[in-house]
């Protein structure tokens, strides 16, 4: 992937940010649906993290 490329990950990364605030401040941060978008978000950002590992 080139310099220039945004990999699509990081979109997804931050659509999951926007919208877990948003569900955090109407229904709280223990609700069923933020911690469900907080645990994709998590294993999304360790998916990115993992790859960027040397190997």
């Amino acid at each position: 992937m080139q310099m220039t490329d945004k990999d699509p990950r990081i979109t997804r990364v931050e659509i999951l940010r926007k919208e877990m605030t948003k569900v955090a401040m109407e229904k709280g941060l223990s609700s069923k649906e933020s911690v469900k978008l907080s645990q994709e978000l998590d294993t999304l950002l360790n998916e990115i993290q993992s790859d960027k590992r040397p190997k």
